[in-house]
């Protein structure tokens, strides 16, 4: 896994979520569209990791932090 890096590929996301390939690519698009309208650069197909960690895990870049019982 390339944890050291800034942006996730589609592959990551679909490893970290266990979700297809089609799904990943449109949370990568879903939260590119939001960090462009905050007035970010983004990269098509590409999701900047620290923006994903927060959306999915609440902020924290562990996994598990957030119940998964109030989800």
């Amino acid at each position: 896994m390339e944890k050291n890096t800034t942006f996730m590929k589609v592959d990551e996301v679909m490893r970290e979520l266990g979700v297809s390939k089609p799904l990943a690519y449109k949370l990568i698009k879903n939260l590119n569209d939001e960090l462009s309208q905050k007035g970010y650069i983004t990269v098509s197909g590409r999701v900047s990791r620290k923006y994903f960690e927060e959306k999915v895990y609440g902020g924290s870049s562990q996994k598990g932090v957030k119940d998964h019982a109030s989800i």
